[in-house]
């Protein structure tokens, strides 16, 4: 299995308890804070901020939450973020690429080495793994917005370049610059996504076994926990059956 499979990235989503549905939040007000703060405010006239809206409600984020958000942005005690990528290898030769956005560049940067490090993986330059990856644009819907066919033809007529279907849903790739016309096409035939946002999509996986695997896993789990950390992508392909077995280990 490739992350969650062969065309979405590896970030694995959070919610499924309080806590982690808190930590989540205080991530998507982030994004909405910044995005508000280097853009327009008004969420129609800044893709961005838009995009970073439509990301919050859809996880049933607090429309007081996010206005709290949008509005930090205009105020002078808001902290100042400042936006990394971190680049690097973990267990197996698996290549990272770590997304952050923090108010202090030295404590991000030593919490996110440490992590690497003692997971049997390395931080490496700017640069270094980024190029086994591709920008692009990933539309997210779930199931219960239709059959496969369905999805297809409007993702065709939107102007999408891949889409992928399982039990779970729908996942639909764009070219990075179009992501903002096909998403709001696909808002027109197929209602609002449950996400919507650029991603590192991985050009080539890298097979890991059991015993790499679960030490894979701990590390993303660590990265993701970081309040630092926005998102985390990997090109790792690990067997389903092994999947399976560690989460329920």
């Amino acid at each position: 299995m490739a992350g969650h499979s062969q065309f979405k990235n590896i970030m694995h989503r959070k919610g499924r308890q309080d806590a982690a549905r808190s930590k989540l939040f205080s991530k998507l007000s982030k994004e909405i804070t910044v995005a508000a703060k280097v853009g327009d405010p008004d969420p129609n006239t800044n893709p961005r901020l838009r995009l970073a809206v439509q990301n919050a409600k859809a996880q049933s984020m607090p429309k007081d939450n996010i206005e709290r958000a949008i509005q930090k942005a205009s105020g002078g005690d808001s902290d100042n973020y400042e936006e990394i990528r971190y680049e690097g290898y973990g267990p197996g030769g698996v290549a990272f690429i770590v997304e952050a956005m923090t108010d202090n560049r030295n404590r991000t940067a030593g919490a996110v080495r440490s992590y690497f490090a003692k997971n049997g993986g390395s931080l490496g330059e700017t640069g270094s793994v980024a190029f086994m990856f591709e920008r692009v644009g990933e539309i997210y819907y779930p199931a219960s917005t239709g059959d496969p066919e369905k999805v297809l033809e409007a993702a065709i007529e939107a102007g999408a370049s891949d889409v992928e279907s399982d039990e779970e849903g729908h996942t639909i790739l764009t070219e990075f610059e179009d992501l903002g016309d096909v998403s709001s096409a696909l808002a027109e035939t197929l209602g609002d996504a449950e996400s919507v946002r650029a991603i590192w999509k991985p050009q080539t996986l890298t097979p890991v076994d059991e015993e790499k695997a679960g030490t894979l896993m701990k590390l993303i789990a660590t990265l993701e926990d970081d309040d630092d950390v926005q998102n985390v992508y990997a090109n790792f392909d690990v067997d389903a059956e092994v999947m399976e077995r560690l989460s329920a280990a």
